[in-house]
């Protein structure tokens, strides 16, 4: 059964996106097919990338023509907003975003199994495994958000709310947010057609009515309380060892080694935010310390 591997990326990113492209091919195992989601200025650049088992796809190739990116004018050239005649200027992360949900209607693998560019894959991994017969393993992390939590997890579930019609939502409320996490292709499809019957309109016009979204927050929600878990499997075990917060570990070396001690046995992978500031050099030295 061949998996859908599938990464949203951009240009600052391109060499960590290396990194993970280099790691996957040393531990990944079974039959999987890895999709770079690229604005279509990124195309040329990612193509270096590109090999039996990896292919660049062009946003302009999922997204609408009236979804498009503009040089941000506060930015000085280094940074570009998605403009669209139904919403507020969307950032290249909500854009990654839904390039990953219109993935889903172009593809014939049945599972989607994301990976973000600063991921790096350390131990051998075949994503066959996240099948328990014919229902696929949902990341969800039980109670997991609270009113105190550090990012916009309470925005992202009443936008899934409204987006959904389900809810209100109420707190302690399930987590469905990490960085290796796989969907079933046909459920993304149900996903989106729910939305267009709900709204009367796109996918992504419903979407992007506001800058506050979370696709993952989304796809979880829609499983759970609108197909009641069908085809699916919840487990709580992060596949990936992540580093979300600056604070969190030193910014040095040693920092990276402490971070790397604290992988737990069942997790395939680290992710370290590219906001949080740790040198790729560094991450290489450490992975590659940790190989040895």
């Amino acid at each position: 059964m061949r998996t859908a591997i599938v990464t949203a990326s951009y240009s600052n990113d391109f060499e960590r996106c290396r990194l993970m492209c280099e790691s996957m091919d040393r531990q990944l195992l079974g039959d999987w097919r890895h999709y770079l989601l690229v604005a279509e200025f990124d195309v040329k650049l990612f193509r270096q990338l590109e090999g039996s088992r990896r292919q660049v796809i062009s946003e302009r190739d999922l997204l609408p023509w009236w979804l498009h990116p503009v040089t941000d004018p506060l930015s000085g050239g280094r940074r570009k907003l998605w403009l669209s005649p139904f919403g507020l200027p969307l950032r290249g992360w909500h854009a990654q975003q839904l390039r990953r949900l219109a993935l889903a209607r172009h593809i014939d693998e049945p599972a989607m199994f994301a990976v973000d560019s600063d991921v790096v894959f350390l131990r051998p991994f075949d994503p066959t495994s996240l099948w328990q017969a014919d229902r696929l393993t949902l990341y969800r992390k039980d109670g997991a958000i609270d009113r105190h939590m550090r990012s916009n997890h309470l925005e992202w579930l009443a936008h899934s709310d409204r987006l959904l019609g389900i809810g209100p939502y109420t707190l302690p409320a399930n987590d469905y947010i990490n960085t290796l996490i796989a969907w079933r292709t046909d459920t993304c499809r149900k996903l989106l057609e729910h939305i267009e019957a709900r709204h009367g309109r796109s996918w992504i016009r419903a979407v992007t009515r506001t800058r506050a979204f979370s696709e993952c927050t989304i796809y979880g929600r829609f499983v759970d309380e609108v197909l009641g878990g069908e085809g699916h499997v919840p487990s709580d075990a992060a596949l990936c060892h992540v580093l979300w917060f600056e604070d969190s570990y030193r910014q040095d070396l040693s920092g990276l080694r402490a971070f790397l001690k604290d992988m737990a046995p069942h997790q395939i992978g680290i992710g370290v935010q590219s906001f949080v500031g740790h040198d790729l050099d560094d991450i290489r030295r450490a992975v590659f310390e940790l190989a040895a």
